[in-house]
């Protein structure tokens, strides 16, 4: 396990380049395609190439984060504690997919390789592409630093967006109007495909939902 010390150093040694001209889409999914350049030794260098995927963007509440699975346990007293002050507080919730691409070790000065992806990104005008300037050791953290920032540059117009949508108003049960519109997509996929099915009873136990929606859920079933 690396020390706190040591990504510390990776994250304030860690820097983003060239930022995509694109932010996170509001109502979609965002494809980010990156070069991550590290030092190994003198004049040879590391070039990963790969592509963030960034899943459309999720109003979720603290009672709704406490069904996930996959937190740390600080991270789920945390939540805890959220959900018993606020449990119905909405906020937007990011998840992301790293597809790595190629690797090159590269005999050349890193200045010069940077340069020489940027000017290939210029060419090429793409408005999704990134650099990012790691550190070797850690560069996984040093790509999840520029996917932090890239939210964090990110949220403020997803949030504005989907409150002009009416997407964070909370029902009666403290469930957002988005939440209730993606279950009524799973429903429809699931009665068309029903490999969809787990997804849905996922969704649906995480809001505290099932439930509420069990009769519908099992009559996609029964009319096979």
């Amino acid at each position: 396990m690396e020390s706190d010390d040591n990504i510390k150093y990776a994250v304030e040694h860690t820097e983003v380049i060239r930022v995509p001209s694109q932010s996170l889409a509001t109502f979609g999914t965002t494809n980010i395609y990156y070069y991550l350049v590290t030092e190994l030794a003198e004049w040879v260098n590391i070039v990963r190439e790969g592509r963030v995927i960034a899943a459309r963007p999720k109003i979720v509440t603290p009672s709704y984060l406490i069904n996930l699975e996959g937190f740390s346990s600080n991270a789920r007293r945390f939540i805890e504690a959220m959900a018993d002050k606020y449990p119905h507080e909405p906020g937007i919730f990011y998840t992301y997919r790293n597809e790595p691409g190629e690797m090159n070790v590269v005999s050349e000065r890193i200045d010069a390789i940077i340069d020489k992806i940027s000017r290939l990104i210029d060419e090429r005008r793409d408005p999704s592409t990134a650099i990012i300037k790691g550190v070797e050791a850690l560069w996984d953290v040093s790509l999840l630093k520029f996917t932090f920032e890239l939210t964090t540059s990110s949220v403020q117009a997803n949030v504005a967006e989907m409150e002009k949508s009416g997407l964070l108003h909370l029902d009666s049960a403290g469930v957002p109007r988005d939440a209730r519109n993606h279950i009524e997509e799973l429903l429809e996929k699931t009665k068309q495909d029903q490999s969809y099915g787990p997804e849905l009873v996922r969704e649906l136990k995480q809001w505290g939902l099932f439930h509420e929606y069990q009769d519908r859920f099992l009559s996609l079933f029964k009319e096979r």
